[in-house]
């Protein structure tokens, strides 16, 4: 493996899927003299993927219906 100019590196598949490393997953470096360690950040509560995702999708629906059209449309209600 060789480090880039910009000190990227590529994380073999096999290594991110069983440490559990998605897309966007927040990690931490840390250095004890001899070696890097590569770690998941600990996000804090209302931080993680599932809230940035309701934050970024917000107020971004356009239809307006209103909860029973909406599951009527589910159930095939007529």
């Amino acid at each position: 493996m060789r480090i880039t100019s910009k000190g990227q590196v590529t994380i073999p598949i096999e290594i991110r899927e069983r440490a559990g490393l998605l897309p966007q997953t927040e990690v931490e470096f840390t250095f004890d003299g001899n070696a890097v360690r590569i770690v998941r950040a600990k996000t804090r509560k209302g931080d993680g993927r599932g809230a940035r995702l309701v934050r970024r999708l917000r107020g971004s629906g356009d239809v307006m219906m209103s909860t029973d059209a909406i599951m009527a449309l589910t159930r095939e209600d007529k």
